[in-house]
């Protein structure tokens, strides 16, 4: 069960300051909802961001501590900082959400899963989270949701060096420079962890001794303007070794992203860009290594009928190659190229207290076909105050080529390249009340329905489209300034179940609750408090992980006009707990962040 002391502390504070007086929450612009620019007020979606502020009040070194704080996402790894990162979002598969960096996807074409373990936060300026199937504007893989990181913007030199529990010791140095017309960043760093046993007693290859992280990162990025057009480009890039027990695996991961933009006439604007993502994950021991690239082109058009109407029209292109290589004897088990086009529309309308949004799109897959979604969504504010949205849309995942192409273990496990793309339908109703400055609540009710499941159930475990799965589940949201204080938290429940076998599914638990809570202390000063309750969850054998609560502080101190001191306790009650069966979590530990920055 959740801890009710928990769920009644996150309650409290969302009815404990309703009365009271707070500071402007202002709207901020986001643009993964609609691949177009709307305010978060405007968006008749359920999004959330999480700012540069965020990431460096946090003091964290990964960003799933960033992103289990949110409603509706729940994190599962086997180990410590490089083990395997699971991310859960409104009860769906870790490969049923849309990862993109600037516009760029970046999962695997082999396992269909981001190693969010090696992504650098220092070269993160924000994250947009959207929740809810976003296929007719982005295609396959948007199920639950789409997550886009868009990398960071320097003013200035910055530098950090940082020091942490289990020998987490991290250094980097950026520079930049900005103006009216634009500019440029440039960053690099290291983090070298020595870790903590990734399995313990419980796991099928535990051994008494630390597995750490080594992860080299560089980030570059430069725009320019002029009258109404700009050009852009980025490159992120991660190199390194993550330990496990039995071995080690080598990876290097990076996207690249170019993009010019501009009006063409007046009311129309348009947007041409390119993007290159590779990952190259080799497990010696395993005698394995995967290699995928993806090369992306886009030309999407925005069209202002009048004040109130404007179509967003484009088209996007994927060339994709993938291999899965045995290192042994030097021979490739699979080495598969496809490619896939997709034209999407969307319609949005304003007129006085009602908004809409149509979209529609067609994927044409050289190895799965023709795939179609479509979504609709319809919004009315009663007030300034308050609002609600009626949504539902269709989604779809492509088979990864593993699971199309590998030829398992022993015969064992095999793919199968007959395989259909795995459907969803989805269906949201969302409340969203602002009754003063600085005071927000969201309340949403969602649905979401999964057919053609890909299972390895077949003859020998061969993959097969025959699972289903069934979705059902409720969000609270609440964020409240009063005078030096912040607060926010989060209700999640949610029913994630396989219709053929009546189980919830894996590492997704039914109830979760968040709460944080921050004060400043005069110019420079803030600290904060984070609060986490999950419920009991099910694992791989039928194993019943039980619930846990967790409870970090975090703070900062502005030690001079270029300085900053940032400190962060992890899991402060030294909670025992495990995100997997059989594998390692971290327990109490402390962090250190030195920051010298002219920006």
């Amino acid at each position: 069960m959740l801890p009710r002391s928990l769920v009644f502390l996150c309650l409290n504070f969302a009815v404990a300051t309703v009365a009271a007086s707070e500071a402007d929450l202002q709207p901020q612009v986001v643009v993964t909802a609609t691949r177009s620019a709307q305010t978060v007020d405007d968006t008749l979606a359920d999004v959330s961001i999480i700012t540069r502020q965020d990431i460096e009040f946090s003091a964290t070194r990964d960003i799933s501590d960033l992103l289990r704080l949110q409603a509706g996402i729940d994190i599962a790894r086997t180990g410590g900082p490089g083990g395997q990162t699971s991310v859960f979002l409104r009860g769906t598969n870790n490969n049923h959400v849309l990862v993109l960096v600037d516009g760029v996807r970046v999962s695997s074409l082999n396992t269909g899963a981001l190693t969010w373990e090696t992504l650098p936060l220092a070269s993160i300026e924000r994250i947009e989270i959207v929740r809810g199937p976003r296929a007719s504007y982005w295609g396959s893989d948007a199920i639950g949701g789409v997550i886009q990181i868009f990398t960071r913007k320097l003013s200035g030199p910055r530098a950090t060096v940082g020091y942490g529990s289990y020998g987490d010791a991290k250094a980097e140095a950026g520079l930049g420079r900005r103006d009216e017309q634009g500019g440029y960043s440039l960053q690099i760093g290291a983090r070298d962890v020595d870790g903590f046993p990734s399995q313990n007693e419980n796991g099928f290859a535990f051994e008494d001794r630390n597995h750490g992280l080594r992860n080299r990162h560089f980030a570059a990025r430069a725009d320019r303007r002029w009258s109404d057009q700009a050009i852009e480009g980025t490159w992120i890039r991660s190199q390194g070794t993550a330990e496990f027990s039995g071995g080690a695996s080598d990876f290097t991961e990076q996207a690249l992203h170019g993009a010019w933009s501009g009006s063409i006439r007046p009311g129309w604007r348009q947007r041409l860009s390119v993007g290159h993502a590779s990952e190259d994950y080799a497990t010696p021991v395993f005698f394995t290594r995967y290699q995928s690239r993806r090369n992306s082109f886009g030309w999407q058009n925005e069209v202002a009928l009048n004040t109130s109407q404007r179509l967003v029209l484009g088209i996007d292109h994927l060339r994709e190659q993938g291999e899965n290589r045995d290192t042994f004897s030097d021979t490739a088990a699979y080495r598969e190229n496809r490619h896939n086009t997709g034209v999407y529309a969307g319609w949005q309308a304003t007129r006085s207290h009602f908004d809409s949004d149509l979209a529609l799109r067609v994927d044409d897959n050289s190895l799965f076909g023709r795939q179609t979604t479509g979504s609709v969504a319809v919004g009315w504010h009663f007030s300034d105050a308050v609002r609600t949205y009626l949504s539902y849309g269709h989604g779809f995942r492509g088979p990864t080529l593993n699971e199309q192409y590998s030829p398992g273990f022993g015969g064992l496990f095999a793919g199968n390249p007959d395989l259909e793309p795995e459907r969803s339908r989805s269906g949201e109703l969302a409340l969203e009340w602002a009754p003063a400055a600085g005071q927000r609540l969201k309340a949403q009710l969602y649905a979401t329905r999964i057919r053609n499941l890909i299972s390895f159930s077949g003859a020998d475990f061969r993959a097969e489209n025959v699972a289903r799965a069934r979705i059902r589940g409720a969000e609270l949201d609440y964020e409240k300034r009063l005078g030096d204080w912040q607060i926010a938290s989060t209700l999640t429940w949610q029913q994630p179940r396989n219709e053929d076998t009546g189980t919830d599914l894996q590492r997704r638990p039914r109830q979760k609750a968040t709460a944080s809570i921050d004060r400043d202390f005069g110019p420079g000063a803030r600290v904060g408090v984070e609060l986490i309750a999950s419920g009991p969850r099910n694992d791989v054998g039928g194993i019943r992980l039980p619930g846990y609560a967790l409870v970090s502080v975090r703070a900062s101190w502005l030690l001079s006009s270029q300085w900053r001191l940032a400190a962060r306790i992890e899991n402060l009650t030294d909670r025992d707990y495990e995100l997997a069966y059989g594998y390692n979590t971290p327990g109490r530990s402390v962090f250190l962040d030195l920051v010298w920055s002219t920006d």
